[in-house]
């Protein structure tokens, strides 16, 4: 079976605690703090494990959150290559107030990566990827990595044969549409800036999806939709997959879950259709439990199930 390697170059440990409403120039007695191991990569391995599958999740980590971020990736049970720096991991704050049931999330840049340390990431990709392996690049890039490392990465992969996922955005985003792509999982804002459009409506989704794919090398294009599912789209043909109507927790990895239910379907030789059906399922799973909890594969299954009994097969034979 294919081995997934993820790979998160920003990772963070999520705090998470609640109070009984927000206020200015107060002081708030908050619940005691739920500590997650984060970032774009690291929350598809979770997620992925929570599923039933198994990764190597490749990050770089220092200081103590680093070593805290270890331990919480460790006590999951996931195997794990570290790549040690100087710098501090960073440390993100969600609170939930549980008056409006109303959720704010605090994020702060990662630390200052060095030259060396990223060249180190390399080399351990150069030395851990294998022929028709899953690559999955997930999250922005912290300061002090170049902006086309995720291409320096994809070269990696075209050398050994390996796919490569992508999930990525902010100054990473563009740069990186040089890289040779087996799946890209934009939302409708990553989108509009790749193909340099104010907004993107649902008339002009589809016909946008397909100049995307004639002007990038990708494969397979999957764009999340929030809350209405996901379009998925390759050169061929096209597919809008709708999301059940749940009362939503938390959307914090949200769609880190979708990458790994579309991962784990894909390592199962499930079809597209089905596997952007239960990456829509995992991503939808995630919103149903507070913080960063991901989905479950109870939950997963059961959301699969509705998608599959109440889509309207359309799949559009996209023109040569």
């Amino acid at each position: 079976m294919n081995k997934t390697i993820t790979l998160t170059m920003n990772p963070v440990v999520d705090k998470n605690t609640s109070v009984a409403g927000i206020m200015p120039n107060k002081k708030l007695r908050c619940a005691s703090p739920a500590y997650f191991a984060g970032g774009g990569g690291i929350n598809v391995s979770r997620a992925l494990k929570k599923l039933g599958g198994e990764s190597l999740c490749i990050y770089m980590a220092g200081g103590p959150t680093g070593t805290h971020l270890q331990k919480l990736i460790s006590d999951e049970g996931i195997e794990q290559n570290v790549i040690q720096i100087e710098g501090w991991t960073r440390e993100n704050l969600s609170v939930t107030d549980t008056n409006t049931n109303l959720q704010y999330r605090f994020g702060v840049p990662g630390p200052e990566i060095k030259k060396e340390e990223w060249e180190r990431v390399l080399s351990l990709l150069e030395r851990r990827l294998k022929q028709d392996d899953f690559l999955v690049a997930s999250g922005k890039l912290p300061p002090g990595a170049p902006n086309d490392f995720y291409v320096r990465a994809s070269k990696i992969v075209d050398t050994v044969g390996a796919k490569l996922i992508l999930d990525t955005s902010g100054d990473a985003l563009l740069p990186s549409m040089q890289a040779n792509i087996f799946l890209m999982k934009p939302n409708l804002g990553e989108l509009s800036t790749v193909l340099w459009v104010k907004s993107i409506s649902a008339m002009q989704l589809e016909s946008l999806a397909e100049r995307f794919l004639r002007e990038n090398t990708c494969e397979i294009l999957v764009v999340s939709l929030g809350a209405k599912g996901a379009l998925w789209a390759t050169p061929t043909e096209m597919e809008h997959i709708p999301a059940p109507t749940v009362q939503q927790k938390s959307t914090i990895g949200a769609g880190d879950s979708m990458v790994a239910g579309m991962l784990f379907s894909l390592m199962h030789g499930k079809s597209l259709s089905d596997t952007v059906k239960y990456g829509v399922a995992c991503g939808t799973a995630a919103t149903l439990h507070p913080g960063t909890q991901l989905c479950n594969k109870k939950d997963a299954d059961a959301l699969y199930d509705w998608i599959k009994n109440n889509s309207v097969k359309k799949v559009i034979k996209v023109p040569n």
